[in-house]
Parts: structure tokens; C-alpha cells; sequence
């Protein structure tokens, strides 16, 4: 089944994640997040951190080194964005970027929220929500045994295979 317009498909072990976008309230996240997409970044990376009842967060490229996980966390794509706040709330299925304490320090990795967290809202820049495999899929990756670290210790289990978009 091909992406509505604007829309994406994350591949997992588990199966698919469907997302769609906001590009009315983030454009420029929005966008950046398809170009990453079109390069192929996200593909073969690992949902780094897994916090249950609260997200699951991907997009870090040193996650290619999953015997490197003290660096997971900590990579992006080179580049930087500007927080998009948006009247969008941080409910079961919000798809969001990560950031560091700067506001503006958004690049690649994005994450799931699991479970209202209406504390991030005006903090972090919603951008999409999933549409499909909420239950069957995210909540899978969710449940993954993790580390300390809350990285999780089967990696090929929270692998993101390949992630595509729609036409424009």
C-alpha cells in the first residue's frame, strides 16, 4: 500500500509504523525529517531509548555501532533545526523530535510517545502522529527488555529496517 501524500512507513521487526505529518504547524520539521528519509538515514537504525509508559526515541546514527552504546544518544545529522512549538499535544501516538537543553538543537532523532505527556507540550516540536501500528508494533518495541541505560538489549528486536515517504 503506498504513502498518502506526506505520510511515512517505518519498517520494523515487528512490522509497520505509519505515521502522518503536521506540515502545517512544523514545515521545516517536517521537511527535514523527508530529507533525511530520502538520503536513507533512519534505515538500519536502532530505537535507542525505550522508556515504557513513555516513549520509544530513534534517529541517532551511532546506533549503526551497537557495540558503541555509550555514544548512543548523542549523533545527529550534522545540522540543527529550530523548534517548531505547535498547539499539538504530546498524547499515545505523538511522533516528536528530541532535542538537548538548547530548544533549537533538534536534528534526527525523533520519538514516540506512549503515553500522555502533556509536560513536553510547548517544549519539544510535535510533528506527525502515528496512524498505524500503535498496539501491534510500537507497543511491541515498548515492551523490549533494556539496560540501565533504558537501550535495548535485544537491538536487532528495536531495529528500524527502512523507513519511506509519500509523494508530496
Amino acid at each position: 500500500m503506498a504513502n498518502p501524500s506526506g505520510a511515512a512507513t517505518i519498517t520494523t521487526n515487528f512490522g509497520n509504523i505509519e505515521l502522518e505529518f503536521y506540515p502545517q504547524d512544523a514545515p521545516k520539521t517536517v521537511e527535514n525529517f523527508k530529507q533525511l528519509v530520502n538520503r536513507g538515514f533512519y534505515d538500519g537504525l536502532i530505537f535507542h531509548r525505550i522508556v515504557p509508559g513513555f516513549v520509544i526515541q530513534g534517529g541517532d546514527p551511532n546506533t549503526r555501532e551497537v557495540n558503541n552504546k555509550n555514544k548512543w544518544g548523542t549523533g545527529g545529522p550534522g545540522w540543527n533545526i529550530k523548534a517548531e512549538f505547535n498547539k499539538n499535544k504530546h498524547s499515545r501516538g505523538a511522533v516528536s523530535m528530541a532535542r538537548s537543553q538548547d530548544p533549537h538543537s533538534a536534528g534526527s532523532q525523533f520519538f514516540i510517545v506512549l503515553k500522555d505527556s502533556n509536560f513536553l507540550d510547548g517544549q519539544y516540536t510535535v510533528f506527525g502522529r502515528v496512524v498505524s501500528g500503535m498496539e501491534d508494533v510500537v507497543d511491541k518495541i515498548a515492551f523490549l527488555k533494556t539496560d540501565s541505560r533504558d537501550a535495548p538489549i535485544e537491538t536487532e528486536q528495536a531495529k528500524i529496517i527502512k523507513v519511506t515517504v509519500g509523494d508530496n
